[in-house]
């Protein structure tokens, strides 16, 4: 029994020490892509910044993106979706995705896409993890595991959130299953490329509420009634960005797909400015100062499902926590309650209702605006979460329990 227990305990080791050997690459190759990544946008954004009139030049930029996938036999790429899937089947993620999506997403941000950053890092996580798997010759439930925590890594490096990155890699692919086997490899590869984002100067975004309500019944009360509009604002996004992505597809030329999308970018950006181009992060930091414009979440919406709709490239969570912020503010005056903290709540609730992942929204609560009135942050979610339906902005993710029982139902994402 003792030798049992002696050779268990040691396989654990093993185990254990293999796959920390293996996290430590994966988060040092990955955050070094990653940490880069974040240079090149920052630096395309900056130009952009100083040279306007360049958001003109969009549809052209769009033509370089078609002509790059093309080129690469990628036009009929699905993006993250191969990630999530490759989470559940185990399957190779085509490395080229990484170069592409890097490349792709830098010219959208160029130009003024609105667009995210977080999606095209966890294209370049997956499939580079996934090649790192495949280099090392792991077998196939391995190799899921080398694609979460390249996931992690990448949205670590990106985001400056290891612990929501850790906890979303594992939560996304299937909701109500989370893979603890890859616990330990999604936490050290998210530490690790933090580590390394944060030596080249690259932490997360800081965000200061300016106000906290004092925790009461009525205020507990409003919170609720946030998190039924939360899950409203967050099927609206969804189905914008599926709906306007088919209508783009009904037109079968890629190219002119594109033009049409560039054009109507640069006609709305004439009349509305240039806040909603790129990430909008300087609008998400005057929401959590309590300033708002009342229609800014709907024209990032708009904005967002055209730019990814008709080919260009990016992400969606940036823009989710976009619409989250801007939302929050506008409700909080309505419902007499700090706009600039229910911007914040609305951040990680608008996040949860469009990827199905409150764990992972709870924790980035945590992590960008701290634990004071936790639990607010925590019934909001739960409501948006519960009231959300299966939406969702992945639609490879699965569900394995029904949202309001515990019946198995195995069914994918809307």
């Amino acid at each position: 029994m003792n030798a049992l227990l002696k050779n268990s305990f040691s396989a654990n080791i093993t185990e254990a020490f293999k796959w920390m050997i293996f996290s430590l690459i994966t988060g040092t190759v990955i955050g070094l892509v990653g940490t880069f990544f974040m240079y090149c946008l920052n630096t395309v954004i900056d130009y952009r910044d100083s040279h306007r009139l360049i958001i003109a030049l969009s549809p052209i930029a769009g033509i370089l993106i078609v002509a790059f996938y093309k080129a690469m036999d990628s036009e009929n790429d699905k993006g993250t979706n191969t990630v999530i899937a490759s989470v559940s089947s185990g399957n190779s993620v085509p490395v080229k995705m990484a170069p592409l999506i890097f490349l792709a997403t830098v010219i959208t941000h160029m130009y003024g896409g609105s667009a995210g950053r977080e999606g095209a890092a966890l294209q370049i996580g997956g499939s580079l993890g996934s090649y790192i798997g495949e280099l090392l010759k792991i077998n196939k439930n391995g190799k899921k595991i080398f694609v979460m925590s390249g996931m992690s890594a990448a949205f670590s490096a990106l985001f400056g959130t290891p612990v929501t990155a850790s906890i979303f890699a594992m939560e996304v692919a299937s909701v109500g299953n989370m893979q603890y086997g890859s616990f330990v490899p999604c936490v050290i590869s998210a530490l690790i490329a933090n580590k390394i984002a944060v030596y080249f100067g690259y932490s997360a975004e800081n965000y200061t509420v300016t106000t906290y309500p004092e925790i009461s019944f009525i205020v507990l009360l409003k919170v609720v009634v946030f998190g039924f509009l939360c899950a409203g604002i967050s099927t609206v996004f969804v189905l914008a960005l599926h709906k306007i992505g088919a209508l783009f597809k009904a037109v079968e030329n890629q190219y002119l797909r594109i033009i049409i999308g560039g054009c109507i970018i640069v006609v709305l950006f004439v009349i509305f400015g240039r806040d909603y181009s790129s990430t909008g992060i300087a609008v998400i930091e005057r929401a959590v100062e309590g300033e708002v414009v009342p229609y800014a979440f709907i024209l990032k919406i708009l904005l967002t499902a055209i730019t990814l709709g008709c080919g260009f490239k990016g992400g969606e969570i940036v823009p989710s926590l976009f619409i989250g912020a801007t939302f929050g503010c506008l409700v909080g005056q309505f419902l007499n309650i700090s706009p600039s903290f229910l911007a914040t709540v609305g951040m990680v609730s608008i996040f949860c209702g469009v990827t199905n992942c409150p764990l992972a929204s709870l924790f980035m609560a945590v992590e960008l605006f701290g634990s004071k009135n936790i639990v607010l942050y925590l019934l909001c979610i739960a409501v948006t979460y519960n009231l959300s339906g299966y939406y969702s902005l992945y639609k490879t993710q699965r569900f394995i329990y029904s949202k309001h029982g515990t019946d198995i139902i195995h069914k994918n994402a809307k």
